[in-house]
């Protein structure tokens, strides 16, 4: 089954028409993008869009063979001609099976947003799932088969993904495509980079994709470091590298801090942005955590763990911190970093960079300075991929 995206932009396309941002202005030759319409071998347009047969001359096809035309969103503004010839276009409704001429089956998925999925069969038994902009089935039953190909709102709605994957309808050989895709995110390499820690990717208009055919699905890297000054953005960052996966757990290092109303609000915010299907666990005591076997670990921050180990060892003591205290430190750290090495969990952690501004003015204050340091140095060390982030721009250190 030959798939062809006649465009994979959002419904407004990219550049949107009339928009100032930095992204519509860069979005120019290649890194254009038409709404998103797909051309299932000839016979099947997905979604009709402006230009749709213009797009398809320039992919070397023809919609002359199409026997149907179906929707998967409503269409906002202007009514889009139906090029001569065509059937015309509608929606199927939710749960409905159509079979066409060319032997293709086509089902009508249910969706939680306005819209409707298509689950796609060829003669051959390829699947195809294709669903609309800021869609995710609605009522996916666990133990499903893995489809051939996702074509979805990866950047959108990144749930969509982790529901599929919680349900097994997306697997490890599955070749997710982002389309849909609109200004929220910065193209090139930028974009690449946040859709291979989804194990997606993403194509230009008029690629022909063959369903089934092997395609590396992009690796997921395993243990990730993000690094980065305060509101830097690494936190949403490391949030990111996980959003498409279901059961993550979040490891809190901070705790809580009664009658402290500012850390409260933090703490709410973070929750609030994380995935309701996240868990959360509070505690330093991280050693046990990558030794099992489990979800992947989310883990915030190094930097708090640091203070808590400091805490435990009488670090903020000259006296103390001379009589074993540094001693002491050194063996945690080298348990937690001798932990990270071993895990076979996926792991994003989340750490503060310091040292590039004021110098401390306390003993204590250098101490926890130089300590964090090494141990970010130290566990970088481990991390297949270690980002900076900067002004919530991330800038890929080690990939």
């Amino acid at each position: 089954m030959e798939v062809t995206l006649l465009g994979t932009g959002s419904p407004a396309g990219l550049p949107q028409p009339d928009c100032p941002c930095a992204m519509c202005s860069a979005a120019r030759g290649p890194h254009a993008r038409a709404a998103t319409a797909l051309l299932v071998d000839g016979a099947l347009l997905l979604d009709l869009t402006p230009g749709a047969a213009l797009a398809a001359a320039r992919a070397g096809h023809s919609l002359v063979g199409v026997r149907q035309v179906l929707l998967t969103h409503p269409h906002d503004g202007p009514a889009v001609e139906l090029p001569a010839g065509l059937p015309s276009a509608g929606r199927v409704p939710d749960g409905r099976v159509l079979t066409l001429i060319s032997g293709h089956r086509v089902r009508a998925v249910a969706m939680d947003h306005p819209g409707t999925g298509y689950e796609v069969s060829s003669p051959e038994g390829d699947r195809l799932l294709y669903l609309p902009p800021g869609g995710a089935p609605a009522g996916l039953a666990e133990g499903r088969a893995a489809y051939e190909m996702v074509v979805a709102d990866v950047i959108g709605r990144p749930g969509a993904i982790a529901r599929l994957r919680a349900a097994g309808a997306i697997g490890a050989t599955t070749d997710v495509i982002a389309v849909h895709i609109g200004h929220e995110v910065p193209g090139g390499p930028e974009l690449d980079r946040r859709l291979s820690a989804a194990g997606a990717r993403a194509v230009p208009d008029g690629t022909t994709l063959t369903v089934g055919e092997y395609h590396a699905v992009p690796d997921v890297p395993r243990r990730t470091l993000v690094t980065g000054g305060a509101r830097s953005g690494k936190s949403l960052e490391a949030e990111r590298r996980l959003e498409t996966f279901p059961d993550v757990l979040y490891v809190a290092t901070g705790g809580t801090r009664e009658e402290d109303a500012e850390w409260a609000d933090r703490v709410s915010l973070h929750r609030e942005r994380r995935p309701g299907s996240w868990r959360t666990a509070e505690t330093c005591d991280l050693v046990p955590l990558l030794a099992e076997d489990g979800p992947p670990l989310l883990i915030d921050c190094l930097s708090l763990w640091l203070t808590d180990a400091m805490d435990r060892v009488g670090a903020w003591d000259d006296a103390r911190w001379r009589q074993g205290g540094e001693q002491a430190l050194r063996q945690r750290v080298a348990e937690l970093v001798a932990a990270v090495r071993e895990t076979q969990r996926t792991l994003v952690t989340v750490t503060n960079e310091v040292g590039s501004g004021v110098v401390p003015a306390t003993a204590s204050g250098r101490r926890f300075r130089d300590e964090l340091g090494r141990l970010n140095a130290a566990y970088a060390a481990e991390c297949e991929q270690v980002l900076l982030v900067v002004a919530g721009q991330a800038l890929v250190l080690r990939s």
